[in-house]
């Protein structure tokens, strides 16, 4: 494994994982996620992250689940797509058309919206890495908080061959999110406040 940040973050030098492989992975408290063959680990997410995730899960199970449009599940999942074997998103929902790609114990397809919260250790992997394999694998929408600088963005309008999303809006703390997928609207600022600890 080549440390890319000492402390939080890894990946494996070779390209040839794959779902076996991933599977005899130990249970460990650790995030392994396999992208193009690669595997990469994270360790735990500090409290910021933990509440930045809290706070949108809450938002989103008050206006998609509890409105019967879908389901919103959390990391660690299992959510297998093509390129992506599996990755596990700080977030996943799932619109109720789609409920057909929740079987054998994992998220088995794409889902409507993939939700990330930007890690300090390695921002590359959140903004290039997995921005890419989602487009590439046709995840609709992309939301990616980025703690530091309290703003979000979402990406849209995924374009397999070029691996990248066509469009991109940077929403500042005083701007509100709205999904294009699902009716979801959001005060930024809303998921960053009342954080007891904001240490990245």
């Amino acid at each position: 494994m080549a440390v890319l940040s000492f402390d939080l973050s890894m990946r494996s030098q070779d390209a040839c994982w794959n779902r076996a492989r991933w599977e005899q992975l130990p249970d460990d408290g650790n995030r392994y996620e396999v992208i193009d063959g690669v595997l990469y680990m994270s360790a735990s997410p500090s409290l910021f992250h933990q509440w930045i995730i809290r706070e949108a899960f809450r938002m989103l199970v008050a206006q998609i689940d509890d409105l019967g449009l879908g389901t919103t599940f959390f990391a660690p999942v299992g959510l297998f797509m093509p390129g992506c074997d599996p990755v596990q998103p700080d977030l996943v929902v799932v619109r109720n058309e789609d409920r057909s790609i929740l079987h054998d114990g994992h998220i088995n397809g794409i889902p409507t919206v993939l939700v990330e919260v930007l890690s300090p250790s390695n921002p590359r992997y959140d903004l290039e890495t997995k921005r890419k394999a989602y487009a590439k694998a046709g995840v609709p929408e992309y939301v990616i908080f980025r703690p530091a600088t309290r703003n979000v963005m979402v990406c849209s309008q995924p374009d397999e061959s070029l691996g990248d999303y066509g469009h991109t809006e940077l929403i500042g703390s005083d701007g509100q999110i709205e999904l294009a997928t699902l009716p979801f609207l959001a005060h930024v600022a809303d998921f960053f406040a009342g954080a007891p600890d904001t240490t990245l």
